[in-house]
């Protein structure tokens, strides 16, 4: 194994999400009438097969395996997510209209998390071979050079925020697109542009779907009245929504953190869990360990997070090959916006995404694309100069 703390870090954050996946599930269970142990077994069983998977890509020549993998998993996931609107309800899982879910031998699989994994292994092989240092080249040219990318960019947005209804991936997605392009070579005023380009098309597509205009007046609802002090009255008047619009998601979320104080009130004794926090163990992961874990619990869980992509960037820094160092920062990337727009989410900072955490909230898809980033990472890294400590 190429960096064991690696592995070991994403083992005990496998082994975390277990627990949560226990102590947070009871309404749920309930709900659905399964057994206690229902989500927490499934949990395990995608723990273990992702731990596999990653032993058993850490193990595999990176010269020999890695292109084929990732795009393997770019083309593969790109052809199922085209495919899925046509495939038949006994195929895919449909929720609110968008069919973003395979049913495979009883468990449900999102293409969208293994196709993040290729589009980051693209990204990373183009841009060592396309991009490169832009002096010089000025900023037309460099619209140019990454003409190609946006075209591709604007494709996959189309297929994952119109056809799959799933907005918070694609500002994952174009987040890590726009930090990849930096460290590719790119410039600061470049970086800018495309910055101020992606948010014109993030506020077309929420203004594009009602649903989302209502996610973002539920949060607007809660955050206005500590932003409005900072306008004059009259400014304030005309930014302000009914009060009617309930941000009952976030307002839950927010009390159960506050519930949980410094160290929460214990295993499995969350109360906003019991129907009052929807999805707890999914979405509301954080918010469910805030509460049963307390503000310590959470400290732990994000110095586990910080010290994994510590470990992912160590990787990327000590990397010759330039494929490998992008491709491993981009890994590294994903991993941080997801949680940071979770984590901001559940919190009222942003509106929600409906994002998980990865390899915390429960759910195969999320923790078997991760994996398989993690595990193209630790082959990668057997190019990069390592220390042994």
């Amino acid at each position: 194994m190429a960096d064991r703390q690696l592995f070991t870090l994403v083992a005990i954050l496998i082994a975390i999400s277990i627990i949560l996946s226990y102590s947070l599930s009871e309404y749920i269970t309930i709900l659905f009438g399964v057994n206690e142990f229902h989500f927490a077994i499934r949990q395990a069983i995608f723990g273990f097969l992702s731990m596999y998977i990653i032993w058993i890509l850490a193990q595999l020549d990176p010269d020999k395996w890695l292109k084929p993998i990732g795009f393997t998993l770019l083309i593969g996931s790109t052809v199922l997510m085209i495919a899925m609107p046509f495939l038949p309800e006994s195929l895919v899982s449909a929720v609110g209209g968008a069919k973003r879910w395979i049913k495979l031998f009883g468990f449900s699989l999102a293409p969208v998390e293994f196709f993040k994994i290729g589009f980051v292994y693209f990204l990373a092989w183009s841009f060592s071979r396309k991009l490169g240092h832009h002096d010089g080249m000025g900023l037309r040219n460099e619209f140019i050079r990454f003409a190609p990318y946006g075209v591709m960019f604007i494709g996959a947005m189309f297929i994952i925020a119109f056809v799959q209804n799933d907005l918070g991936q694609v500002v994952v997605l174009g987040l890590t697109l726009l930090f990849m392009l930096m460290f590719a070579g790119s410039s600061f005023r470049f970086f800018l542009s495309i910055l101020s380009a992606a948010l014109l098309f993030f506020l077309f597509f929420i203004f594009t779907a009602q649903h989302r205009i209502a996610r973002i007046k539920s949060w607007w609802a809660l955050a206005q009245n500590t932003v409005l002090e900072l306008f004059p009255a009259s400014i304030a008047e005309q930014l302000r929504v009914p009060t009617e619009v309930e941000p009952y998601q976030i307002g839950h979320s927010l009390n159960a953190i506050n519930n949980g104080g410094f160290f929460g009130v214990g295993v499995a004794g969350g109360t906003f869990k019991l129907g009052f926090l929807s999805e707890v163990h999914t979405d509301f992961v954080l918010a469910g360990l805030a509460e049963e874990f307390g503000f310590f619990g959470v400290v732990v869980v994000v110095i586990l997070f910080m010290w994994m992509l510590q470990r992912i960037f160590k990787i990327a820094n000590r990397s010759a090959d330039t494929s490998i160092y992008l491709f491993s920062l981009g890994v590294g990337l994903l991993l941080s916006f997801a949680f940071l727009v979770n984590a901001y989410g559940i919190s009222g900072i942003t509106p929600i995404k409906g994002i998980s955490v990865p390899f915390l909230s429960y759910g195969g898809s999320t923790m078997l694309g991760s994996a398989f980033g993690i595990g193209m990472v630790l082959m990668a890294s057997k190019k990069a100069k390592m220390d042994q400590k």
